[in-house]
């Protein structure tokens, strides 16, 4: 089979899969799944020059990362545009998880032998979204790792805890929320602090990983990329083992960020507050809308920290922008932004790193 009928075959198992995907049709979608399995051809080699092992764990790691991934990626841009609901994204996204056990499964038989190390994936204290990780885990198993596969919210004490009874060689750390930045940065140099590397992945870590390689962590942008890491055997942090997180940040000097999250409860109450005064409108609001508007308001002000940690205006801005489109989808106007972010502009008034952020910020919505 050639690589171009082989590309069209997976998109023809992607189609199939998105539709039992929509109709939260778990059997079905399970069920194609392991046809794709077997419809599969090898991308890197012949199949004729493969044992039958081998072209059944490639087969399993093209169905995970040419067929899985690309369908779940499609149900989060889906949410975003409005086409589905939170309820009907946590269902596709429940069954991605079922598919990918199908996965293992199905590749059990061809994962028997010794071991080429021994590794840790979690998310970072405070993720939920653990479907990447466990995606992962599964290339990085039949590629021959032994995986510890921790999954969502793993607080870092235990993280930490379980390096030291394993004896781990490596810890892949996943988030997609950059406001856990901090608690990633915490947990980063705690397990380097055990003498052992940290690959980190995920969208929370910046574009090409920039705030991974600012904690001085290993980044890959996907699983094929870990590996391809891993397989270089990366080292421990060696010097840097023992160092605080304030070490990699010397901005953190200035204490803006410990100022703007210790006082993010009175900035969202003061936030409310104004935008009530400039949006009339919000007194007809139910107790649904106001929680929301609240909520809002509060992933604001946490973007808003974040960016003061790692002195990067393009973080909150991505926020804000994305934030605008999601609003935009839903038909409201993304100009409701700028009381928040006015509100906020006034009551920083005295640090110049946030209130640079949120100008910069501003300015995409409002240009001159």
């Amino acid at each position: 089979m050639n690589g171009d009928k082989d590309t069209n075959s997976l998109a023809e198992w992607r189609d199939r899969l998105w539709q039992a995907l929509g109709e939260c049709d778990e059997t079905r979608a399970v069920a194609i799944v392991r046809g794709a399995i077997d419809a599969a051809e090898p991308e890197q080699a012949p199949a004729e020059d493969m044992s039958a092992t081998e072209r059944l764990l490639a087969a399993g790691e093209r169905v995970l990362l040419e067929l899985i991934a690309p369908a779940q990626e499609r149900v989060g841009l889906a949410w975003a545009a409005n086409d589905i609901t939170v309820a009907q994204e946590h269902a596709a996204t429940a069954i991605s998880e079922r598919c990918i056990s199908a996965v293992a499964d199905a590749t059990t038989p061809a994962r028997a032998g010794t071991f080429v190390g021994r590794v840790l994936v979690a998310c970072v204290d405070g993720e939920w979204h653990a479907l990447p990780t466990r995606l992962l885990s599964e290339v990085l198993r039949l590629r021959g790792w032994r995986v510890d596969y921790l999954g969502a919210q793993t607080p870092t004490e235990h993280l930490v805890a379980h390096v030291h009874r394993t004896g781990a060689q490596a810890v892949l750390l996943s988030s997609s929320i950059p406001t856990l930045l901090p608690g990633a940065h915490n947990a980063i140099t705690a397990c380097q602090g055990t003498g052992v590397p940290v690959l980190a992945g995920g969208a929370a870590f910046g574009p090409q990983g920039r705030y991974a390689r600012l904690m001085r962590a290993e980044w890959a942008a996907d699983a094929p990329g870990a590996a391809a890491v891993l397989g270089r055997r990366p080292t421990g942090p060696g010097a840097h083992a023992t160092r605080m997180p304030g070490m990699d940040l010397p901005h953190l000097g200035d204490q803006e960020y410990t100022m703007v999250s210790r006082s993010k409860l009175q900035l969202v109450k003061q936030t409310l507050a104004d935008v009530e005064v400039d949006c009339p409108e919000m007194s007809r609001y139910s107790e649904y809308q106001r929680e929301r508007t609240v909520e809002d308001i509060d992933f604001i002000v946490g973007y808003l920290a974040t960016a003061v940690y790692v002195d990067d205006p393009d973080l909150f801005s991505r926020f804000i922008t994305w934030t605008a489109d999601i609003l935009e989808a839903r038909g409201v106007p993304s100009r409701s932004l700028l009381p928040a972010l006015d509100s906020l502009l006034n009551q920083l008034k005295d640090f110049p790193r946030a209130t640079g952020i949120l100008a910069t910020a501003r300015g995409l919505l409002a240009p001159a």
